[in-house]
């Protein structure tokens, strides 16, 4: 046999020995070492996979596959959930972990925002799976009101059809259609990212059980006097003819005109007027007050009289006070426009101002503004400011940028609109809310996040519920044909209950209709932890057994709008915060930090990534952010992990390929003999295999217990060091020691035991977050069960050596420096050298018990590897190596060098560098080049100065070192 020097698990190709049995190369081992190799067999063990799922076909081994095939991963999802292992195992008296899935709009298709919350979720419901307890995951979609309204409008104006000419009872049969051909798109979606939900338990906002609960809650809080209607100011769209919530509105700065204009003094000379500054002059039709600062001198003479408003035909309006009003901001006198302002609106509220609405809910101008009623607000805007300019009362108008609020689903501009809604009284609801963080029934995570809940919470609104839409929950109201709308109304769980309500309270006769609105599509979503379950029938199996859940994970940017209200919503209506946990992701971004967006055209497609990366790397590099931090994606990410999938993937190759083969019964017996969960077991073990042992019953520790704390950050860092280093770089290579060169089979059984131990724990530990290629790899390990998704989490607080883990690490720095020479001195690879090792007696014994391990990993020729308590007589002809208090070793030049042909290669160098340095330090003497070149220039050469400097310290040195060897010998 020839011997393979490169190292078997190179990350970038899964074939670096492509042969069946392993080359040797003979130039690694002293002819003593050769005459000890082993014979053993190191053919193809032809391993069992688990019988189904090698007749399926639906797994590859990488005894056979070069690396990991991605197509592969939709047919091991397939597999499953035909095997139903996503579904909760019960087991009385079990503690359960359930996470409510946040429901993806019906219209969505994946964004890598999905991708974060289905891979930090998943990654909980496996660990919690596989820790045995009864595990649910509840996946649903949201019908989304406005964007699904929104998208069949459009589909039918590509026929010229517009909502209003079907009809409502029509048009919503047309969505219904849209949403069983379309809506599934989400779903399957997430299935690619390996999400295991119980999908049995699959819901929809607007399916039957979650439609009873929307009505409950509504009849409840109505009931208690939570819910009210009245005329406030709200969010409204124009274009869909709604009010939206603040979540729906999207603020951009955008340029546009700030539009000074003359309001005179009632009674006053043409000298005593008030300038304002307004970037909306169209609404200056809905004035009801001129505000001025009580300290602002300049305008004191005019608080109390009256300012007449532009181009409405004299209509007066009082000049008032109020220190709200800024007086060095603009030009100190504020227009109080309270039907189009939030602002204004507050104020206006505060000191009893009358409210005028001057627009229609198209965004035209209504009666109010006299000759510009029927102009679109926009039209108006332009139309108003040429006729102030006739009249004399336009000041200026100014280049401006504007915070403008625009609606996140139509793109129009959103108008401040006072409106009669829906609203539920949120302080009550609020104060519970608040009181279960600061009693520990709720934990929100980061913690720094409960900070900003409790300051939302504290200063909260009320909320409005209504929606002018046709498509979502119809609001469980009707009113009495000829009654007061706002007086006479019946709330009521279905027609027939309100029609019967009314008639006994107005006779037989009585004839009723369904208001109108719909309600926010977030007033079913808050609901979903528990209407998902079964609520209002609070004796479903699935509410008693499942509620409350244990973790709602979602991204931080929805934790007021969806998270607080849930919270409330499950306090009220259920007795019960409907959560322990909250867990809060950032936001991913580009490589920059920039928000992804089509405008900047950094929008990373999550499926496309997944085609060229892989499921299980994307899912990895996700995870590895910190809990609340926003997330930069890089390609450069991507390929690491992707290159981590392939290192696995190649030690699964080589775990596999030096196991015996399965027909040999006694090495098999061999191997299973060797145990490592009693302290006995592992104290009796070679130095290397009680190192890596210990190694990873300490990761094991650490990872379930950052598992634990949601810390997935730390977990993924630590079980990557743990594989790449410990593992792959040290303990694999250290392991042919004994399986190529021992001539024992028991010495060799005790790696091989060692190296199949510690890969399927690794798989465990890492199929959480790597489900796809963690699970391929354990169907092709021997009698490992039926499948890794539900086998049982590694123990903790498994027996470890910590004398072990010195010992070994002292070897590791003997070996690191060793290498750091043979780098230095530019050895050959395959060339080996000669070294003394200098230690005390306690040390030397364990060194030299792995003297083959040494020489394999430091390219030592064994046979000429010395360990003494002193230096060598050669020691002034050696590399001198300090690995560590009480060890050391010397590494003759002559074995690495021709000194004295290094020595002459070396001067010459010096000269060729010092005339470098010299010409880049002339450059820099001279002043017309300092003053004068660009500053990066400047910059440059000072850097390649320092630069060469330093080669040139480092080479004289090198050279001098080995000079004064060549004059020792002589």
């Amino acid at each position: 046999m020839a011997v393979c020097t490169s190292s078997f698990l190179s990350s970038t190709s899964s074939s670096s020995c492509p042969s069946l049995c392993f080359r040797f190369n003979p130039l690694l081992f002293s002819s003593a070492s050769r005459r000890r190799r082993s014979t053993l067999p190191l053919s193809r063990s032809r391993l069992r996979v688990s019988a189904e799922a090698e007749n399926s076909g639906i797994f590859n081994s990488p005894e056979v596959a070069k690396s990991f095939d991605f197509s592969n991963e939709e047919r091991i999802y397939k597999w499953w959930e035909s095997k139903g292992y996503f579904k909760p195992n019960i087991v009385k008296g079990s503690d359960p972990f359930v996470i409510p899935m946040p429901p993806p709009n019906v219209t969505g298709s994946l964004h890598m925002g999905h991708t974060m919350f289905v891979t930090l979720e998943d990654i909980m419901i496996r660990y919690n799976r596989m820790k045995g307890r009864p595990t649910l995951w509840l996946p649903g979609t949201d019908h989304a009101g406005i964007a699904t309204q929104l998208v069949v409008e459009r589909m039918l104006a590509t026929d010229g059809v517009k909502r209003t000419d079907l009809g409502r009872d029509e048009f919503t049969k047309r969505v219904w259609e849209w949403k069983q051909k379309y809506g599934g798109t989400i779903t399957n979606q997430i299935k690619r990212l390996g999400a295991s939900c119980d999908w049995t338990r699959e819901h929809f906002t607007l399916d039957e059980q979650l439609s009873r609960a929307v009505v409950e809650a509504f009849i409840r809080l109505h009931e208690k006097g939570l819910i009210y209607q009245g005329s406030y100011m709200v969010n409204w769209s124009p274009n869909l003819q709604t009010a939206v919530s603040d979540l729906e509105v999207e603020y951009s700065e955008e340029p546009g005109s700030l539009y000074y204009i003359k309001y005179r003094v009632a009674g006053g000379s043409r000298s005593d007027f008030l300038t304002i500054a307004t970037t909306r002059p169209e609404t200056l039709f809905g004035d009801t007050a001129i505000a001025v600062n009580p300290q602002d001198e300049r305008y004191a003479k005019y608080i109390g009289k009256q300012a007449i408003v532009p181009l409405t035909f004299g209509r007066h309006v009082p000049i008032i006070s109020d220190k709200y009003v800024d007086k060095d901001f603009g030009t100190g006198v504020l227009k109080i426009s309270p039907g189009h302002d939030h602002n204004d609106y507050l104020l206006a509220r505060k000191l009893g101002l009358p409210i005028l609405n001057v627009m229609n809910k198209d965004g035209t101008l209504n009666e109010v503004a006299g000759l510009y009623a029927g102009f679109d607000r926009f039209e108006a805007r332009k139309k108003l400011w040429s006729d102030l300019e006739e009249t004399g009362l336009a000041v200026k108008k100014e280049t401006h940028t504007s915070r403008v609020p625009r609606s996140q689903r139509g793109g129009e501009i959103i108008e401040p609109l006072v409106s009669k809604q829906w609203f539920v009284t949120m302080e009550p609801l609020a104060e519970r809310a608040l009181e279960a963080v600061s009693n520990g029934e709720l934990n929100i995570m980061p913690e720094r996040f409960e900070k900003i809940y409790k300051h939302w919470l504290s200063n909260i609104k009320d909320w409005c519920i209504s929606r002018q839409l046709w498509w979502g929950h119809r609001i469980p109201v009707w009113y009495v044909s000829g009654k007061d709308c706002e007086e006479e109304y019946i709330v009521a769980r279905s027609h027939r209950e309100a029609l019967t309500k009314a008639q006994e309270k107005y006779g037989k006769n009585v004839e009723i209709y369904q208001d109108p609105d719909v309600l926010d599509t977030w007033f079913s979503s808050s609901l979903w932890p528990f209407s998902t379950l079964g609520w209002p029938d609070e004796s479903a199996e699935d509410f008693k057994r499942f509620y409350p859940t244990s973790v709602l994970e979602t991204g931080h940017d929805i934790l007021f709008f969806w998270v607080a209200r849930m919270v409330m919503m499950g306090i009220e209506l259920t007795g019960t915060v409907p959560f322990s946990n909250v867990y809060l992701h950032g936001l991913i971004r580009d490589s920059q930090g920039r928000k992804m967006s089509k405008t900047l055209g950094n929008v990373i497609d999550p499926l496309d990534t997944i085609a060229e990366y892989g499921t299980d790397a994307l899912r990895f590099t996700l995870a590895l952010g910190t809990a609340g931090q926003d997330l930069n994606l890089s390609t450069e990410r991507l390929s690491s992990n992707k290159a981590f999938t392939n290192k696995l993937w190649n030690a699964g190759k080589f775990v596999l390929r030096n196991l015996p083969r399965q027909d040999d019964t006694p090495a098999w017996e061999a191997l299973r003999a060797h145990k490592f969960d009693n302290i006995e077991s592992v104290l009796k073990l070679p130095l290397p295999e009680c190192w890596v042992v210990s190694k990873l019953h300490v990761l094991v520790d650490e990872a379930t217990a950052s598992y634990e704390k949601f810390f997935f950050g730390d977990v993924g860092r630590e079980i990557y060091d743990f594989f790449w280093s410990d593992f792959a770089d040290w303990y694999i290579e250290s392991s042919k020691a004994r399986l190529y060169h021992s001539g024992n089979h028991s010495v060799a059984s005790v790696s091989q035991a060692a190296l199949l131990y510690i890969f399927e724990n690794i798989l465990k530990l890492l199929h959480p977050f790597m489900p796809f290629v963690t699970e391929e790899l354990w169907q092709a390990l021997p009698s490992r069960g039926e499948a890794l998704i539900v086998s049982a989490w590694p123990p903790t607080s498994l027996p470890r050596n910590i004398d072990s883990i010195k010992k070994f690490e002292n070897l590791q720095a003997l070996t690191r420096a060793i290498r750091n020479v043979r780098a230095e001195y530019a050895v050959e690879p395959a060339k080996l050298i000669s070294a003394s090792i200098v230690a005390n007696p306690d040390v030397i014994q364990y060194i030299s018990g792995e003297r083959d391990v040494l020489a394999l990993l430091s390219r030592l020729d064994l046979g000429n590897v010395n360990f003494v308590e002193s230096p060598p007589g050669d020691a002034n002809q050696s590399v001198h190596i300090v690995a560590g208090e009480g060890l050391e070793a010397y590494l003759p030049l002559s074995d690495m060098v021709d000194i004295s042909a290094e020595v002459q290669r070396l001067s010459k160098r010096l000269v060729k560098l010092q005339a470098e340095y010299d010409g880049l330090m002339a450059r820099l003497s001279s002043p017309s080049f300092v003053e004068k070149a660009p500053e990066d220039i400047v910059r440059g050469v000072r850097e390649k100065a320092a630069e060469a400097e330093e080669k040139l310290t480092l080479t004289r040195n090198r050279h001098d070192f080995l000079k004064s060897k060549v004059l020792i010998a002589n």
